[in-house]
């Protein structure tokens, strides 16, 4: 869902757990980081959209959305919005009634950092066999994977399988690419001008010499031929 069109993005989504995918009666929060004392976090699930996100009360001053048990109708897209029409980038969740999830990061991941995904039920990490858009990438008997610098190449829909066929949702990976910074001019690039100012203000300078000098020979001259 784009709501850049809508809004002016402003915020931050957090997410507590940072992750995609939930079990059922699990819990997670939402923090809005962004300017604005206002912040609802709101979403669109298959029961409703564009609806107030729940929150507790006693942890409101810290979260703007908790839910205590998650069910399969939390499943959908969430943001932050205010009554100024700012807004943050949505992220989506899936809540599963199955066995099995797949551990990502929620957020767009850097290129270059480290990304751990991890295969597992409600106790621990399974063995597992990982996908990427629907082919076998690496199988792991720890039931997680590193990618120790992760590239664009690497963005994409991740499942894992387990050994009796129980299955993860999908889980999009996103890779946001590396910042690059802007290089600094080469030297000439930087004295090339100043030579320029330097020459002409000096043009002036003479230029004005020159103009000062003939007008004194012209006065000079004048009063020669009164005389």
């Amino acid at each position: 869902m784009q709501l850049t069109a809508l809004c002016t993005v402003l915020a931050t989504l957090r997410v507590l757990p940072n992750r995609s995918q939930f079990f059922q009666y699990e819990s997670v929060s939402f923090r809005c980081e962004g300017n604005s004392s206002e912040w609802k976090v709101k979403r669109n699930t298959s029961r409703n959209t564009n609806e107030e996100c729940p929150h507790d009360s006693g942890r409101q001053n810290l979260y703007h959305c908790v839910i205590g048990d998650l069910y399969s109708f939390d499943s959908g897209v969430y943001w932050c919005e205010s009554a100024a029409g700012r807004c943050s980038d949505s992220v989506s969740i899936a809540v599963s009634a199955g066995s099995v999830i797949l551990e990502s990061p929620l957020l767009p991941v850097m290129e270059g950092e480290p990304v751990t995904l991890i295969c597992r039920n409600q106790t621990s990490a399974l063995s597992a066999d990982f996908y990427k858009d629907g082919r076998l990438t690496r199988s792991s008997s720890s039931g997680n994977i590193t990618i120790h610098r992760v590239s664009k190449s690497d963005e994409g829909l991740y499942k894992c399988i387990i050994s009796d066929g129980e299955q993860s949702p999908e889980s999009w990976l996103a890779v946001r690419a590396e910042r690059q910074e802007s290089p600094a001019p080469p030297p000439v690039l930087v004295v090339l001008p100043v030579c320029g100012v330097c020459l002409a203000l000096g043009s002036l300078m003479l230029l004005g010499l020159w103009r000062n000098r003939k007008d004194a020979d012209t006065a000079s001259t004048y009063s020669t031929v009164r005389t």
